[in-house]
């Protein structure tokens, strides 16, 4: 037996899987159906243990095209069943074997239904993975006691610089935990692209001379990237520029405005988002637990482009002034819906309009 204690103190008992070392994270759920892999391959999930709504998970395997990050910073995975008898194509593992191979651990049997609920009515929590309930209650302080997630960026992004070569526009990704289908996108628009450090700073990104500047994904608190905040406070007047998840919180930061941690932040694919000027309604990838406060955002700066339609959340903003923009969800779509990767194509344009002015100048 395998067990999944949570800091109120109460316990989960199933069947283990995958690694075995005992593990602590923030325990979050996805309501996605497929994207297992992308899911726990993508960096935002750093230090979190992840729980998954849909019943049956594992049922296609696991492949290399789908990776987002080679080394994922998840601390768990908890399901209700895993598939016994993975079959596709595309399979060069299981499930079970990939996390075993990453030293994750899973449990599945859960009663994942009861589960989500208590993080919905309580929001999220903290929680371990280990292979005894003696100790329940004593873990259960200590986990109230903990602090996690502090410095996750720092320990899951980039510490060097690389290229991710093109030929046509020059593009600077500043990587807070890199999902690789971004890189995919700006590869498919021919974009030569380097990915740099998130602690990278204005005067260096300026002197590559790029045509855009993307701000990636990330884990964490967007509060802790104070550098990236001074950054494009400097970049976003010269160069155009474009947020995504955690890069559009630091973009609202730079510009005045506050974020704040959601009860239970979104997860999943299934968001519908508005977009305020045209009235369209996406359904969008997302993966955050921050946001951006709707009450903080400096009129005179920003203007809100989308929203989501369950809560009203600002999953959009563009500034009055430069050609700087970012989004809350991932319009890379890995997984997810691809209603939304005509983002990819407006910042080309952005750049090229720029381009366009700069050379008639």
């Amino acid at each position: 037996m395998r067990y999944l204690i949570l800091e109120d103190g109460s316990v989960y008992a199933g069947e283990g899987f995958g690694g075995s070392q005992t593990t602590k994270g923030e325990v979050v759920f996805t309501t996605g159906m497929t994207g297992y892999q992308e899911a726990i391959t993508d960096q935002s999930y750093a230090d979190q243990i992840l729980v998954f709504t849909n019943p049956l998970i594992g049922n296609y395997g696991i492949t290399l095209a789908d990776y987002e990050s080679l080394e994922p910073g998840i601390k768990g995975v908890i399901c209700h069943e895993v598939a016994r008898h993975p079959d596709n194509w595309r399979m060069q593992t299981t499930l079970p074997d990939f996390l075993k191979g990453l030293d994750v651990p899973g449990i599945q049997g859960i009663d994942t239904r009861k589960l989500v609920k208590k993080l919905r009515a309580h929001g999220t929590m903290k929680g371990q993975i280990c292979d005894s309930r003696e100790k329940a209650a004593e873990i259960a302080e200590q986990l109230k006691a903990s602090q996690l997630s502090k410095g996750v960026v720092k320990r899951v992004a980039t510490t060097k610089s690389y290229p991710v070569p093109g030929s046509k526009r020059n593009i600077v990704v500043v990587d807070f935990g890199l999902k690789n289908s971004i890189l995919r996108e700006l590869s498919q628009r021919d974009c030569n692209c380097i990915v740099l450090p998130y602690t990278t700073s204005a005067e260096k990104i300026l002197s590559l001379h790029p045509d855009g500047v993307l701000l990636s994904n990330g884990p964490g608190d967007p509060l802790e990237m104070k550098d990236a905040v001074k950054m494009v406070q400097e970049v976003e007047k010269q160069i155009p520029l474009m947020g995504i998840c955690m890069g559009h919180q630091v973009f609202a930061l730079a510009n005045g405005a506050k974020t704040y941690k959601m009860k239970f932040g979104h997860r999943g694919f299934n968001h519908p988002v508005r977009e305020i000027a045209t009235g369209n309604i996406g359904f969008t990838s997302q993966n955050h637990g921050y946001a951006v406060s709707r009450d903080s955002i400096d009129s005179d700066n920003l203007m809100i482009t989308h929203v989501e339609v369950n809560d009203g959340t600002v999953e959009g903003l563009r500034h009055k002034k430069y050609p700087a923009f970012s989004v809350q969800f991932h319009p890379d779509s890995t997984p997810g819906p691809h209603d939304e990767e005509g983002i990819f194509d407006y910042f080309m344009q952005m750049i090229d309009q720029r381009k366009d002015v700069e050379n008639h100048a």
